[in-house]
């Protein structure tokens, strides 16, 4: 009785096995069917700034090629508003289907801590599909200031603690909290002059008004190789192939793990379909790999930067986490 009541069991058993090995299957082919035929129609790339900047321009770039490559009009749609954070909340409620995506930068990670109260989860309402381009900043000097290095500045600043100014893009921006993590970790104090944009921050030291600046690497070379300015570090973790010329700030200043780039990324709302996500990502990749669109990003200001759908979930938690003790120190607040 045992027996056959145990041979029944395991006839069960391996029905339910049949059963659920049979779904898998069902399921790996409808992953592959999605894959195979996504996009079926345009797909429009949101970006929280307004036209003509450069969020905008990378995000037209990248839109132009991927409509080559995919076969399917990819559209830029601006939402500015709010450090970007408009456009990002309107994203986290639309739906996962892959055809509503999200454009955003280092700031998405900045965001998570510089509002007090956000319409969205930084991390929960979306999913990383891939970064594809980052761009460094820069700390400069107008010359009249007597320094030429950081080294030369941060011994300058002890002995003025809180008599020197430096002009940024706004509170909160990432060429501020560069500047600030810079501050912070040599111990030093510095008064923050925000603008209203790069532009004004930028005529402002060009003017003799400000002593010192914090602005984006592309913005600031012109005026640097024209005598206006002093470079006194780039941001990026190594020499960037745009300024090869120039140190980092963790050479300058000797300052190893120093970094404070801008990253460019895309999100998808939470819930997209993986088949969907991979998909755009090996087409990053790919696209990446061209060498005419290499040469492109150069000339824009920007260096390939290539992320795994993973990955690039790691890095704009471990930014989140690395933004929110600058913002904390640095006292800064959102415009």
């Amino acid at each position: 009785m045992y027996e056959k009541r145990d041979v029944m069991q395991n006839a069960r058993q391996g029905v339910l096995q049949l059963f659920i090995a049979m779904l898998a299957c069902a399921n790996l082919s409808a992953l592959d069917a999605l894959a195979q035929s996504y996009p079926a129609k345009p797909i429009r790339v949101v970006v929280g700034y307004a036209p003509g900047g450069g969020t905008d321009v990378i995000a037209r770039f990248f839109a132009q090629k991927l409509t080559e490559s995919l076969g399917q009009s990819v559209i830029v749609e601006n939402r500015p508003g709010a450090g970007s954070t408009i456009a990002t909340g309107q994203i986290a409620k639309t739906a996962p289907d892959g055809y509503t995506l999200l454009l955003t930068t280092s700031t998405h990670a900045v965001n998570a801590s510089l509002y007090s109260k956000l319409p969205y989860d930084s991390v929960k309402d979306f999913t990383a599909i891939g970064t594809f381009a980052i761009t460094p900043h820069s700390l400069l000097a107008h010359p009249s200031l007597p320094v030429k290095s950081l080294r030369e500045l941060t011994a300058l600043a002890k002995t003025r603690p809180g008599d020197l100014n430096y002009a940024s893009s706004g509170s909160g921006t990432p060429p501020h909290l560069a500047m600030e993590l810079y501050r912070t970790m040599v111990g030093i104090q510095l008064l923050h002059v925000p603008y209203n944009g790069s532009g004004p921050s930028i005529v402002a030291v060009l003017g003799g008004q400000i002593p010192l600046l914090a602005t984006s690497l592309p913005a600031a070379l012109p005026h640097v190789r024209a005598d206006k300015l002093r470079m006194l570090g780039v941001t990026s973790a190594e020499r960037t192939p745009l300024a090869p010329d120039f140190p980092t700030v963790a050479e300058a200043a000797g300052l190893p793990g120093y970094e404070a780039s801008s990253w460019f990324a895309l999100l998808a709302p939470a819930g997209t379909p993986a088949a969907v996500v991979n998909k755009l990502n090996t087409e990053i990749e790919r696209l990446l790999q061209q060498r005419d669109l290499r040469e492109r990003l150069a000339t824009l200001g920007f260096d390939p930067y290539y992320n795994t759908p993973a990955a690039s979930a790691e890095l704009i938690m471990a930014h989140i986490v690395k933004w929110r003790k600058v913002v904390r120190d640095s006292g800064a607040k959102a415009d």
